[in-house]
């Protein structure tokens, strides 16, 4: 993906994995019929063969799952570290700090129970800081969305 702001560019790996880390919300960006839908969600995610997997919990019926069905392509957006850098009487010197990233990929409902499990753990970790295990029925009770990211950027004004 090009960014046009390349001064503010973040390459290196595991500082974007820091930023994912500490941002507590994922705006998930889906198709809709007539026009975008933004949702903003808790997560749960792994970093797999260059790819960031992200997973969501959910009702188990709605809009966001009936959007996903028609179409599972998705862009996803995070940040932390948001703080107004003052600009005085200036009006036009405001701006902020921040760090973000933003991802496009596919998103898919997950019907095997292990994995639900397994997404419903990773997300209580990223939220909590602890671990948790999922009975097969507390797993039955959500429906679980898988987010393969295969394109992403991060930036950050420090």
């Amino acid at each position: 993906m090009e960014m046009r702001r390349k001064d503010r560019q973040i390459t290196d790996r595991e500082e974007i994995l820091r930023i994912v880390d500490k941002a507590k919300v994922l705006h998930l960006g889906i198709a809709g019929s007539e026009y975008p839908y933004v949702v903003p969600l808790h997560f749960g995610y792994e970093y797999a063969d260059g790819s960031l997997v992200f997973y969501l919990h959910c009702a188990k019926e709605g809009r966001k799952l009936n959007l996903i069905r028609d179409d599972p392509r998705v862009c996803v957006e995070m940040e932390c570290n948001v703080e107004l850098v003052s600009g005085g009487d200036l009006p036009c010197k405001y701006g902020s700090r921040f760090a973000s990233v933003i991802g496009f990929g596919r998103a898919e409902i997950v019907s095997d129970e292990q994995e639900k499990r397994k997404g419903l753990a990773l997300l209580m970790k990223n939220q909590t800081g602890r671990d948790f295990e999922f009975s097969g029925q507390m797993a039955a009770t959500v429906e679980v969305i898988r987010i393969i990211v295969t394109e992403f950027t991060a930036k950050a004004r420090s």
